[in-house]
């Protein structure tokens, strides 16, 4: 699980400790130990100049002054030297026993500083930290380094010794909020109670009486008559009969979430639901009965992802009695496993779903609830169902979908025990690779069909982009993400008047077709820009990547203002050609591929280091493949073909022939899915 443990140490009773836990992890999972101290050379040198002027009258000379700096920074920088080695030869000596590979790192400047860098730069997989250091007094809590470095850390779980004894037994308490960091703690606990058999313990929190507290300070300060407008009494009725009880089943959820992650992972635990502030009845929990480990996520549910500390974690790190574990680890449940615990359907939408062809049930169940979580629905209605169906079908379908449910009653098929035929599986393979490549050989028709128009009506809607995971809702505005659990304040609209004004001012539109019919509108100065980006792969590449995020915006006008990050990236990027190697043992074939993607045509003709020629009506055929990708494996499917008949002509006869071989070639491959074979015919290059 962790591949890497860094350990800070300072030879105080808390890291050494610490070292010791890190080699039983270590021993675990076959980790990697580094090992670090810090020491200020350059602080001390500051000080003794701070304090020169306090020195006995006979040090002001200028020659015993100069000696007595030179001998001071002589003993400083080598004496904190030999002590940072001192430091890490103890952590030599315990890797050494367990027989584990193990890095010193002997660093100069502030500790916490120094140490943050380090940890952010390397990103190591875990932290192991003494709560407290050689500092440390009667009444301290947390030392000042560690804390500075729990607030800077990013990536890297930390986990905090508090305890001097070994973890060698006890359980694991983890505590859950919903929140993408403690769904990640959950995770981590899950792994390490399986790896050292230890029982591990879910608790959530949550606090029904603030509003009472609130409420009643808020009184004290109105008058009557905004009393009057404030309605104490329907709001504290509102929250005793609805908000309170809501509040528990969400936090009751987030615990039933988290037993379904742990049955998951062939293991179980033991869940605990607690009322009140959350920070103080888990310090309650844990000094009743003193586990070995407390996990908790760096940030919680309510938190803006630029947070250092969530204020929960930083009570309970200072507070808790334990070992402490911050989770700077994600990960986020499954859409069905959220929803099966969060959202509720009422009886009419359930009867609803019944009626879907058992083989589509499940796909269409997972759709309508991640548009629910979107949209912060908590219980799924037909007027949801209608909505959710609404973003996802066409305009249309759903009527069309009414009368086939007709029919299948009518006739009184079992729709629980349907099952989807070749033809179907076939359709639904349509949009998929082997469906992309089907299409290599086959003429893109130039109207806008009814379901292109109205995926184009479709993007006409507002748009919103989630901060924390770049999730892209449309409609109305989100209240929550489906993919990280942000809240819809995390949600910023895309505003595409920006670059509607953009296009005005970047020359005339030119119109491409994507591969699924879509027109996608290019400035002249956006087609201009993206030249910059070497031709072939490359370009194709930055064109899609620049297409594909405009659509998931709802644009199809592309400005130089959108294209021109991904543009200049791609053009700063190295890329050796699949056939850099062309020459001696190279197939025809393989030539004009690399001339095609060379750029090497004039006209759209290949240039006449090529053995073949092609005539009008043959290069008019090619020419019907889309531009780039599909027409250069279009070309060498023919030129394949006529290599294999010896024919140095291409005439439409030859090219329709090749292109009819092919598309029975790539049947078969598509069967097989045996893709890296038909790639390397394709284009004449060896398999290696």
């Amino acid at each position: 699980m962790y591949k890497t443990i860094y350990i800070p140490v300072d030879n105080s009773d808390h890291s050494n400790t610490a070292v010791d836990v890190g080699v039983h992890l270590a021993k675990t999972f076959g980790s990697r130990i580094v090992g670090s101290h810090v020491y200020a050379a350059k602080m001390h040198d500051k000080r003794f100049k701070q304090m020169e002027a306090g020195l006995p009258e006979e040090y002001h000379d200028e020659k015993e002054l100069d000696r007595q700096r030179q001998i001071h920074d002589s003993l400083i920088t080598r004496g904190l030297q030999i002590i940072t080695d001192s430091y890490l030869d103890y952590v030599d000596k315990k890797c050494n026993e367990a027989n584990l590979p193990v890095e010193r790192r002997s660093l100069e400047g502030r500790n916490w500083k120094v140490l943050a860098e380090d940890i952010n730069t390397n990103g190591y997989d875990l932290v192991i930290m003494g709560a407290l250091g050689v500092g440390a007094v009667k009444d301290s809590v947390i030392g000042s380094n560690t804390e500075r470095v729990v607030r800077r850390v990013r990536n890297s779980d930390m986990l905090i010794i508090k305890n001097v004894q070994p973890i060698t037994g006890g359980k694991i308490v983890v505590a859950v909020d919903g929140s993408p960091y403690s769904f990640g703690g959950l995770m981590t606990g899950l792994a390490l109670g399986k790896a050292f058999n230890m029982p591990v313990e879910a608790i959530s929190a949550f606090d029904p009486y603030f509003h009472y507290a609130a409420f009643h300070s808020i009184s004290g300060v109105l008058n009557e008559e905004a009393g009057k407008v404030f309605r104490f009494k329907e709001q504290e009725k509102l929250h005793e009969e609805i908000i309170d009880s809501g509040l528990a089943k969400i936090y009751q959820s987030h615990l039933d979430i988290s037993r379904e992650i742990a049955q998951a992972e062939q293991t179980d635990v033991k869940t605990t639901l607690l009322d009140g502030k959350a920070f103080e009845k888990i310090i309650q929990y844990v000094r009743k009965d003193v586990p070995a480990l407390l996990i908790i996520g760096r940030i919680g549910v309510h938190s803006d992802e630029d947070m250092d500390v969530g204020s929960n974690t930083e009570n309970l790190l200072r507070s808790a009695p334990c070992n402490v574990l911050i989770s700077n680890r994600k990960y986020v449940p499954p859409i069905d496993t959220q929803a099966e615990y969060t959202i509720a359907w009422t009886e009419e939408a359930l009867r609803r779903m019944e009626k879907i062809p058992v083989f589509a049930r499940g796909v269409a169940k997972t759709a309508i609830h991640r548009y629910a979580i979107e949209k912060g629905h908590t219980i799924i209605s037909n007027t949801v169902v209608d909505t959710a169906i609404g973003h996802i079908l066409p305009k249309g379908a759903m009527d069309a979908m009414r009368a086939l449910g007709g029919s299948l009653d009518a006739a009184g098929i079992d729709r629980d025990k349907m099952q989807a035929d070749e033809g179907v599986t076939k359709d639904l393979m349509g949009p998929t690779l082997s469906g992309i490549m089907t299409q290599i050989v086959e003429e893109k028709p130039k109207e806008i069909s009814a379901s292109t128009q109205a995926y184009l009506d479709r993007m006409g809607q507002t748009y919103f982009v989630c901060d924390g995971c770049g999730y892209i809702g449309k409609g109305d505005s989100p209240v929550k993400c489906p993919v990280c659990s942000a809240d819809g304040t995390k949600f910023k609209q895309v505003d595409k008047k920006i670059f509607e004004v953009a296009a005005t001012t970047e020359g005339e539109l030119e119109t491409d077709v994507a591969y699924d019919d879509v027109p996608m509108q290019w400035t002249k100065d956006a087609k201009e820009a993206i030249r910059a980006v070497p031709a072939g792969f490359q370009r194709r590449r930055a064109k899609a990547r620049i297409e594909k995020s405009a659509r998931k915006l709802g644009m199809t006008t592309i400005t130089l203002e959108y294209a021109a990050p991904t543009i200049q990236e791609a053009a700063s990027e190295d890329y050796t050609p699949i056939f850099s190697n062309k020459g001696t043992g190279t197939s025809p074939v393989a030539e004009a591929t690399v001339a095609a993607s060379n750029g090497n045509e004039a006209n759209g003709h290949i240039e006449a280091a090529s053995p073949y020629t092609w005539t009008d009506d043959a290069q008019a055929r090619l020419d019907r493949a889309p531009e780039g990708f599909m027409r250069d494996c279009t070309r060498s499917l023919i030129l394949k073909h006529a290599e294999k008949i010896g024919a140095t002509l291409i005439t439409i006869e030859v090219a329709d022939e090749g292109i009819e071989q092919a598309k029975g070639y790539m049947a078969e491959a598509m069967k097989t899915g045996n893709l890296k074979d038909m790639i390397a015919d394709l284009t004449g290059k060896g398999r290696g």
